[in-house]
């Protein structure tokens, strides 16, 4: 499991309705940005994604038109980011005690997709600001004309407060709709809406702590009883209600939950936590501890113990893999991510991290099949700017430095390093074949860079 850094515009991730802030926060500049941390794991993302299929069918979005992102996160949130973008905490995946809960959560934040919201939002976003700008030059009028500070304290106030008040009641109403879009999703794809409603009364309980302690997920979806009774009435009469988790992803929900305990808490706790029982869920967390204290021994003993117990499972071998690469053993972690990439060919993070694995050995055959693999992972991680680092150095001990120079542009253009993408581009087109594939997709980066000055 890998933790990234990705610059999330401010303006795109306040979308709906963040009460607890100011309006000058609501209508910042779309500019200003935040730094959030991204989970990126093979296995957690293949659970997250047979959460959302069913969904997403349902509602008629392709395969891929819709990503669901991990934000390393102890808040409990989600929300919708950038277009068909969903954006859930690891906190929100842990503290939800079932399958169901999280599908619901994702079918709520589809809802807002498939309505349109973020569009909507960006216009009343523009709306408040005017009204909030009106409030200040009536203020600075005032203050000029009569000398009172109050005077025009109240009149700039006033204008916010209208503002504020005008954008939550449209966002009110957004919560309501996307929870009727979700609930519509979750029938048609004949799955129980009782996860939406377990996590919409745990939220209930958190409108009795006072604003600071509240999770964000409270302040960005504004509840109500309304909107709590709306889905209750739903469960009672809907004929799925009954209809308990799938127990293959009931099982696939532990894994994950103890994936990201055993990663984000320190192994200590992990192992308090999980001491007891043989089961898989704890037997993985106790692996993750102990490779993190470090304990190598013991955590292959349990990553061994997994793979007796299931031997096609990719992510164990993926694990064995991770922890022996981490040790600084190479050589031995390449046959266990081969083997997981054989077991799950098209997980593309697996594929990454088995070309990293050949690379540190420096085996000339080695460089060439992580250069395979790595093309291949790319086609479906264009935006994983590791990924280009890592191509670039197997093409540059292969001395195709044409194809090195690409690569690097890729990888500065996706980390937003304009100068250094409009180098290398140029470097690459010095070098590689005119009209080729990878000069055109050269000269693509280059055009882009200019139009975008």
């Amino acid at each position: 499991m890998k933790i990234i850094f990705r610059r999330i515009a401010l303006m795109a991730v306040t979308l709906l309705s963040l009460t607890s802030l100011t309006l000058a926060s609501l209508v910042a500049s779309p500019a200003r940005a935040e730094r959030i941390q991204l989970i990126r794991d093979a296995e957690i993302e293949d659970t997250i994604g047979r959460y959302a299929a069913p969904l997403l069918r349902t509602a008629g979005y392709a395969p891929g038109t819709v990503r669901v992102y991990i934000v390393h996160s102890d808040e409990l949130n989600a929300f919708v980011s950038g277009g068909a973008n969903i954006f859930v905490t690891t906190e929100l995946l842990m503290r939800a005690e079932s399958p169901d809960q999280v599908i619901g959560v994702l079918a709520h934040e589809l809802g807002h997709i498939a309505g349109g919201h973020l569009t909507r939002t960006r216009e009343k976003l523009r709306q408040a600001s005017t009204q909030a700008i009106i409030g200040w030059i009536l203020g600075a009028a005032a203050a000029v004309a009569t000398g009172d500070s109050q005077a025009a304290g109240a009149l700039i106030s006033g204008g916010q407060q209208l503002a504020t008040q005008d954008f939550l009641s449209y966002s009110r109403a957004q919560e309501s709709a996307a929870d009727l879009a979700g609930l519509d999703f979750l029938d048609r794809a004949g799955i129980s809406s009782r996860g939406l409603l377990a996590f919409m009364e745990v939220l209930g309980e958190q409108e009795l702590l006072t604003t600071a302690r509240q999770d964000p997920y409270v302040r960005t979806h504004p509840l109500s009883r309304e909107r709590v009774a709306v889905i209750a009435r739903h469960v009672d009469n809907s004929p799925h209600s009954d209809r308990p988790p799938d127990p293959v992803l009931a099982d696939a929900h532990d894994r994950m939950r103890a994936k990201l305990f055993g990663f984000l808490n320190p192994p200590s706790r992990t192992l308090d936590r999980y001491k007891d029982g043989d089961a898989i869920d704890a037997r993985i967390a106790r692996a993750i501890a102990y490779h993190r204290r470090p304990a190598p021994a013991d955590a292959l003993a349990l990553a061994d113990g997994l793979i007796a117990a299931e031997p096609d499972n990719a992510f164990f071998h993926e694990l064995k893999g991770q922890i022996l690469f981490e040790n600084a053993r190479a050589a031995d972690a390449v046959p266990a991510y081969a083997r997981a990439v054989a077991l799950a060919p098209n997980a593309a993070l697996i594929a990454i991290g088995y070309a990293q694995a050949l690379l540190e050995t420096r085996d000339p055959k080695g460089n060439e099949e992580a250069i395979r693999r790595l093309d291949g992972a790319l086609r479906s991680e264009r935006d994983n700017p590791f990924a280009w680092r890592l191509l670039a150095t197997a093409h540059g001990r292969a001395g195709r430095m044409g194809m090195t120079a690409l690569a690097l542009g890729e990888e500065a253009l996706l980390r937003g390093e304009r100068a250094t993408a409009k180098g290398q581009a140029r470097r690459a087109l010095d070098i590689l074949p005119e009209g080729s594939p990878a000069w055109l997709r050269a000269d693509d980066i280059l055009n882009a860079l200019e139009k975008d000055r």
